[in-house]
């Protein structure tokens, strides 16, 4: 898996070399051979689309240059190039990386390198950068992608791709099940008596995002609770005192949060605040990332299989890539979540959450 360098066509030990003499290439054979670089390159690598006498010539010639192709030559003349882009909203989310972990591990094992953009949750930036890495990849993991539904069916009929949480009907998708872990927390919150809860939003072109409301909408709905949303809000920390904020002013004795980052950092400002978790107000996260059950207190959340969607979204991948024969490539895969219940959820207050602020 090894990238080739300049002088990965150098043999070893060839009788007469130095350190300083050149390192012969493809041009040199073209010139001894007296045909063009491409010839050559047809000849090495598909020698059966070259007539036979030039094949011979070329091949006498590379032989007398002591010539080998480097693999980053052979990549070129098959169109390969064994790497495959993964792209991420947010490098620093810890959520991305047990993906990037997933995706290293089953790409490295299958012989190709990783290549890695942070998109910075723009929609413009991560079809730009699809655009740009046709060339450098042989194929895309899309984590998350911000794309339209157009704008992902006209690259996946360009390139091949797999996305990770945004279900899609033009490419292979893995979705990690959040929405069916929402119905869990509010099975947990209606058991502990809750009837006033919030949902606190993520990105607004998060596909993930829109599946989790619609099933915290309907199924509270069903459950007879009051039903409030806040957001959208950045999917980080920092983002967690202004919904704080708003979710104390719904009078929501508990929230189920886009993510666990934002759920941390509403923890931290209501604790500013001297509103107490979970006794005047509940907290539930999601992707149950690491440091979720550091938090003060502990954060109840819905934990995912992270890493194992990074590994079968590239097995989908490389079945595209390497197609056998007879054989269709998966086009969904739904990895199994749950609710993992800590101390930041609790019993419903008898009224509604003290709103003190700090002096």
């Amino acid at each position: 898996m090894a990238s080739a360098t300049a002088g990965s066509g150098a043999p070893r030990d060839s009788p007469g070399r130095t350190g300083q003499e050149k390192v012969p290439t493809i041009r040199d054979v073209a010139q001894l051979a007296g045909v063009a670089t491409s010839t050559v390159s047809r000849a090495l690598s598909k020698p059966d689309r070259v007539n036979r006498h030039t094949r011979e010539r070329i091949e006498e010639a590379a032989a007398q240059l002591n010539y080998v192709p480097s693999s980053q030559a052979q990549g070129l003349s098959s169109g390969r190039t064994n790497a495959v882009a993964v792209l991420v909203p947010d490098i620093t989310n810890p959520f991305y990386f047990d993906i990037i972990r997933g995706t290293q591990h089953q790409l490295k094992a299958a012989g190709y390198t990783q290549l890695l953009v942070d998109t910075e949750e723009s929609n413009e930036m991560e079809l730009e950068a699809l655009h740009k890495m046709r060339r450098s990849a042989d194929g895309f993991i899309l984590a998350a992608s911000r794309l339209t539904d157009q704008q992902l069916a006209e690259v996946s009929e360009t390139q091949p791709l797999v996305t990770i949480n945004r279900a899609s009907t033009s490419a292979p998708t893995v979705v990690i099940d959040t929405p069916s872990a929402v119905v869990q927390a509010l099975e947990h919150l209606a058991s502990l008596g809750h009837h006033r809860v919030c949902y606190v939003s993520g990105p607004p072109t998060s596909w993930s995002n829109r599946m989790r409301w619609n099933v915290f909408e309907e199924e509270s709905a069903h459950r007879g609770m009051e039903t409030h949303r806040i957001g959208p809000f950045t999917p980080k920390t920092t983002s967690g005192a202004a919904a704080a904020d708003a979710a104390v002013r719904t009078g929501a004795t508990a929230c189920i949060v886009f993510n666990d980052l934002l759920a941390i950092g509403m923890l931290q400002r209501l604790r500013e605040r001297g509103i107490r978790v979970p006794e005047d107000i509940s907290i539930i996260g999601s992707d149950d990332i690491f440091g979720a059950d550091f938090c003060n207190p502990p954060l109840t959340t819905i934990a995912s299989p992270i890493e194992q969607a990074g590994r079968v979204a590239v097995s989908m991948l490389l079945s595209q890539l390497n197609p056998v024969p007879g054989r269709s490539g998966r086009q969904l895969a739904v990895m199994p979540t749950h609710l993992t219940i800590r101390a930041s959820t609790g019993p419903a207050p008898a009224s509604r959450p003290r709103t003190h602020d700090p002096a």
